[in-house]
């Protein structure tokens, strides 16, 4: 019997062992060529980019793999790492936390992987190569022009709302929406409501990053809209009648629009405001539809996607990407593939977003 089980034994250890060097030769052989590590995906707008993803690749020889961080810097690194345990090529990233992300994408470098940042910038490191965006500062733009647009007689009260400071885009929404509203605040067109650092800032054309940081420390909503929603209670409650009647708000995007459109929708001294948002959420469009959210920023992610993916496949096929523009990430200019943005409001809606087949008109009600 003992003889017997001896080159059983020894089989099963051959077995064994060549099984582990198969799979320690599968985890670098190239078996995924496009690792894609989106923030969470607790939010539409990421599902959406997800499912934009995995048909963008489809039809070409080249494979890919989406993870996601669920708001964490830790379990983002944790995602590149397994990502580069499978061989990839190109690293497409939308940081949780732009600063935090740079050890993640270094270590991508460290394998000779070209690291794409993906709508967000990571910043100080030179271990992105380049950067697929929105004009983030056109949508900032964009958003601060539609309330002057709107905006009936002076002294009308501006609620300003801003994303994370953790992501470099929220400052460069910020700096495009203070580029059109600040001569707006210096002529008395607009009072600010919620911010005494903004207050005492008004006269200026241009800030520094400094004291962008200063302003956006008061009314950050972190891209969340329960915090949104609180920061709104909080001022509304704090505010005088002459800061309510008819008002506007600059919400930094459509979770947090619809939150903060809620709270001063339910307060009776509030008799109109109009309030922005970015992403086209389809949340959002019903409320557009209802007139409980103004406008929207439309970044279509189809061709954000596509200008990411066509610049993943570039690359793979050894070629180099068009890029139009560079974003200054602290300790290099990342070449950059910048896409354009539509606002949508009540009056195009239907022809941005329906006709494009973008939406399903049966995914609303009131069209």
């Amino acid at each position: 019997m003992k003889r017997f089980m001896k080159p059983v034994a020894l089989l099963l250890l051959v077995m064994v062992v060549s099984a582990l060097v198969a799979a320690c030769g599968q985890s670098g052989s190239g078996n995924v060529s496009v690792g894609i590590v989106l923030p969470t995906k607790d939010e539409p707008r990421w599902v959406q980019d997800e499912q934009r993803f995995k048909e963008a690749l489809s039809g070409t020889e080249y494979t890919t793999e989406i993870l996601f961080s669920q708001g964490s810097s830790a379990k983002e690194k944790e995602n590149v790492e397994t990502l580069l345990n499978k061989g990839i090529d190109v690293l497409i990233i939308c940081p949780q936390d732009g600063a935090a992300a740079a050890a993640a994408v270094e270590a991508a470098k460290k394998e000779g992987v070209t690291v794409i940042a993906y709508d967000r910038l990571i910043t100080d490191t030179d271990a992105v190569d380049y950067y697929v965006t929105f004009d983030s500062v056109a949508v900032g733009a964009a958003q601060g022009q539609y309330l002057i647009d709107n905006a009936q007689g002076s002294g009308v009260p501006l609620y300003l709302y801003a994303g994370a400071a953790s992501d470099n885009n929220a400052f460069l929404f910020f700096e495009g929406a203070w580029s059109v509203l600040q001569p707006k605040l210096a002529d008395g067109t607009f009072k600010i409501a919620n911010s005494s650092e903004a207050e005492a800032l008004k006269e200026k054309a241009e800030l520094s990053r400094d004291e962008m940081s200063k302003i956006i420390g008061q009314v950050t909503t972190n891209w969340d809209p329960s915090e949104a929603k609180n920061k709104a209670q909080t001022h509304l409650t704090a505010a005088s009648a002459a800061l309510k009647g008819d008002v506007a708000i600059l919400a930094p995007n459509d979770g947090t629009a619809r939150s903060i459109a809620d709270v001063f929708g339910s307060d009776s001294a509030v008799s109109s405001f109009v309030v922005t948002g970015q992403d086209a959420e389809k949340a959002s469009i019903q409320y557009i539809i209802d007139e409980k959210q103004s406008m929207t920023v439309f970044k279509d992610v189809r061709t954000l996607v596509k200008d990411a993916m066509g610049m993943a496949v570039t690359i793979l096929d050894g070629n180099t990407p068009e890029t139009t523009g560079s974003y200054d990430n602290g300790v290099v200019e990342v070449k950059a593939k910048q896409t354009d943005v539509i606002v949508v409001d009540k009056a195009n809606v239907k022809s941005e977003l329906i006709d494009s087949e973008y939406y399903e008109a049966s995914e609303f009600t009131g069209l």
